[in-house]
């Protein structure tokens, strides 16, 4: 009597942003759906797929040190993710990788599976994949991927290099995934793309069909239908155009969170023109302004680069100006380092690691005293508070200014009954520079 064969398990190692975890959660869909076993270990993994990240030079080298690991453990390994998109560098460092692909190559990576691990006879009762997809976030929530790649060329940005010109989803697909993913029991969605306000632009806002009726391909559109699946709806990544003022209402109404990600980079016009960033950057701070008063309960997180070739004391000076103007309530920085193939590296006047590392922690010390400031201002308010996990002291949760794994927390000390994805009333009681305490309003 033949013996069935055990399905070919394959590990799987993903590294980098939310978009790069997207294409992560595609990539296993599709192994899942023809039968193999993904496993997170090498433990006898058939082979390993490395999906990796080269936006800057330390995830470059985490990706390289991961792929090693892999090559070390297992000895088989497939590179997949924006640093295949050099293969070049990973083949000076790991020659016995065998194949690579770059970015959202999901059949490159399929038959790249095929030819080293067989593919698995079809059993329907071990292929089930659920309707969502395999996810690798907790169950209540999800990224939303609206759209592939940028047509912006900032000049220290090499992710149109590595995944291309903008390529918006059809507004129809965008919206059946964010209903299936409601259907699964998600409760909160974060809207994510390289540039989320360009949705669309590609294709001139075209509008598509979503269960028979017209929607326009752009954010707005796609904000104001999501926001009728009731959900908690989180916009990433979304670049200071002027249209970005329509969707401020949306966040008043209580449609979609009040929250945005917005990459500003710096305050500088000079140093921003030398960036070649998008947007009426002159504006900036004005608009910010007239949103916080159509919208008193916004949250803005942005990141910012310091130490940017040809920043003067006067230019960071400015965005210091900017930061204590704008009270941002989230903010990430980091000291400009040179990305190979990106434009910067030919700009004059680099600025030397002292002065980098010295302006860095001048930032983050008035950031801190912002962030703390404006999470104080939330103490004795009673909050909307969604719980990432439960242990024995009890559970922590996020509000509606906090996004997962980048932003703060809520502590609810001694609420031990509560589940993930319980969404509660919460009295804030106390705070500090990023995390805040309360306890439950029953």
């Amino acid at each position: 009597m033949n013996q069935k064969t055990q399905p070919s398990k394959i590990g799987f190692v993903s590294l980098g942003c939310p978009k790069n975890l997207v294409d992560a959660e595609r990539i296993l869909t599709q192994l899942r759906t023809e039968g193999y076993d993904v496993v997170n270990s090498y433990d006898n993994a058939e082979l390993v797929i490395v999906n990796t990240c080269g936006f800057i030079d330390s995830a470059v080298q985490e990706s390289l040190e991961a792929i090693g690991e892999a090559l070390q453990e297992n000895g088989k390994v497939i590179v997949t993710g924006c640093l295949g998109a050099k293969e070049d560098q990973i083949r000076e460092v790991h020659p016995k990788v065998l194949e690579i692909s770059g970015p959202h190559a999901y059949e490159q990576v399929l038959s790249h599976v095929h030819k080293y691990a067989p593919k698995p006879e079809h059993n329907p009762l071990l292929s089930l994949v659920p309707e969502q997809g395999v996810k690798l976030t907790p169950k209540h929530y999800a990224y939303l991927k609206i759209s592939e790649g940028c047509d912006h060329r900032c000049t220290f940005c090499i992710i149109p290099s590595l995944r291309g010109d903008l390529e918006s989803r059809t507004v129809g697909d965008v919206l059946g995934e964010a209903k299936r993913l409601k259907n699964a029991g998600v409760k909160e969605i974060l809207v994510i793309s390289q540039d989320t306000s360009a949705y669309g632009a590609d294709i001139k806002h075209r509008t598509g069909f979503y269960e028979g009726s017209p929607v326009k391909t752009s954010m707005l559109a796609l904000c104001e239908e999501l926001s009728k699946m009731g959900m908690w709806v989180r916009l990433h990544y979304v670049y200071p155009y002027p249209h970005v003022d329509d969707v401020i209402p949306l966040m008043a109404q209580g449609k979609i969170l009040p929250y945005l990600d917005i990459p500003l980079q710096h305050a500088s016009p000079r140093i921003l023109k030398l960036m070649k960033r998008p947007g009426a950057v002159e504006r900036t701070l004005e608009r910010i302004q007239e949103w916080r008063r159509i919208c008193p309960d916004l949250t803005l997180r942005s990141t910012f680069i310091v130490g940017f070739p040809g920043e003067t004391e006067e230019d960071f000076q400015m965005l210091l100006d900017f930061l204590e103007k704008a009270e941002l309530d989230r903010v990430g920085c980091f000291k400009y380092s040179p990305i190979e193939g990106a434009k910067a590296n030919e700009l004059a006047d680099p600025v030397p690691e002292d002065v980098k590392e010295e302006r860095f922690h001048r930032f983050m010390e008035l950031q801190q005293k912002i962030s703390a400031r404006r999470l104080a201002a939330k103490v004795g308010r009673e909050l909307d508070v969604i719980v990432d996990e439960v242990d024995d002291e009890g559970a922590i949760g996020r509000s509606f200014a906090d996004a997962p794994e980048i932003d703060g927390v809520v502590y609810l000390n001694g609420e031990t009954a509560l589940k993930p994805g319980d969404i509660v009333k919460v009295k804030i009681e106390n705070s500090d520079e990023y995390d805040l305490w309360g306890t439950v309003v029953r």
